[in-house]
């Protein structure tokens, strides 16, 4: 009948209709019919009863994945431009070539939702996955530690590997370094809501400003780049401290660039300092006081403990590594008088965005 010829061919059984009628996620689907040993053998039965029940049939690429380790290890990371992931990227690499894998980087542009849809079909072809800077929630970030070997970079998530910088331990140290300055009241630049990092860091100003006997405030949250920084300064020419502390170095450049704008004298009317050290630190003027996470060893760290969680199961003793004071110039006495001390940045283009 001319009807039929015109009629649509059904739709095939894709692997997302079987996820949702076993109740799973796709890539649990692709793990049990492709990888099952990395599936619990219920789980396994119930999807493989689901996909012959719905008429779902593997593809040969998927067959043949289960024949050959894959040997590949996947990075996500939040920002790629941001120069403090630079570091922790070299550091895995090097590590996962050296024991013979291939690294895979993959960008979520800050955003938990495009995380979750990069795992997703990440998942069922890495032998693991390292998850830098995450914008998921806790709880999120364990459901995905149960479809994939996975190490959290940059944070502690409780039940699951992570590899850390001392956070807290980091922001003691620059509060210490204000309050022996003379300092009494402190502006915290805020970074990304979602940043497990800024709460660390707040958390630990507050705690030692406690002890200190300092007046603390936090300013944001704001993108972590130089606009994120000059944003805050608006704030801050509205209510001044005589010191800051920035999130990170991308927020401090920034802020720096327009309080000197505004004529404000660093250090002479406000101290900043920043976190992480990047290279732009050292190349403005006034060069920037900063904490330096050992970035390079923490990628590094990742990887290794990922490959033990790999090899002897998931182990939930968090890997913590010290962070370093870098004082350079941006430090000194409230009102002190430090000669030249208001400089722009050199001509040239700006810091890079992060």
């Amino acid at each position: 009948m001319p009807g039929d010829a015109d009629a649509e061919e059904p739709r095939p059984v894709t692997i997302y209709d079987v996820a949702r009628e076993a109740g799973v996620a796709a890539s649990t689907v692709s793990r049990a019919l492709s990888r099952p040993g990395r599936v619990s053998f219920r789980t396994a039965e119930r999807i493989r009863r689901v996909a012959s029940e719905l008429g779902y049939h593997t593809e040969p690429t998927q067959r043949a994945m289960s024949e050959t380790p894959a040997r590949l290890l996947a990075m996500v990371v939040a920002d790629i431009t941001n120069p403090v992931f630079h570091g922790m990227i070299r550091g895995a690499e090097r590590t996962a070539q050296h024991a013979g894998y291939q690294l895979v980087l993959v960008e979520s542009q800050e955003s938990a939702g495009s995380e979750r849809a990069a795992l997703d079909r990440l998942a069922p072809v890495v032998d693991g996955v390292v998850l830098a800077s995450s914008r998921m929630t806790d709880g999120q970030i364990r459901a995905v530690a149960k479809e994939v070997p996975l190490v959290v970079l940059n944070r502690l998530v409780d039940q699951v590997p992570s590899v850390a910088g001392d956070d807290l331990g980091a922001a003691r140290q620059l509060a210490e370094l204000l309050a022996g300055h003379g300092h009494r009241r402190i502006a915290y630049l805020a970074g990304p809501e979602a940043s497990w990092a800024d709460g660390m860091r707040w958390r630990g100003l507050l705690e030692a400003g406690h002890e200190l006997d300092l007046i603390v405030r936090r300013i944001g949250p704001s993108p972590p780049t130089p606009a994120g920084g000059a944003q805050a300064a608006d704030a801050w020419l509205q209510q001044r401290s005589t010191a800051v502390i920035a999130y990170n170095d991308l927020l401090a450049i920034g802020f720096m660039r327009a309080v000197l704008a505004a004529g404000v004298r660093i250090p002479a009317d406000v101290s900043v300092v920043g976190f992480d050290n990047i290279r732009d630190a050292e190349l403005i003027e006034p060069h920037l006081t900063t904490v330096a996470s050992p970035l390079v060893s923490l990628g590094s760290a990742a990887v290794n403990h990922l490959l033990k969680t790999r090899r002897d199961g998931p182990g939930h003793e968090p890997v913590l590594l010290p962070a370093r004071l870098v004082s350079r110039d941006t430090v000194g006495p409230p009102g002190g008088d430090h000669g030249n001390s208001r400089q722009l940045f050199p001509a040239g283009p700006g810091p890079r965005r992060g």
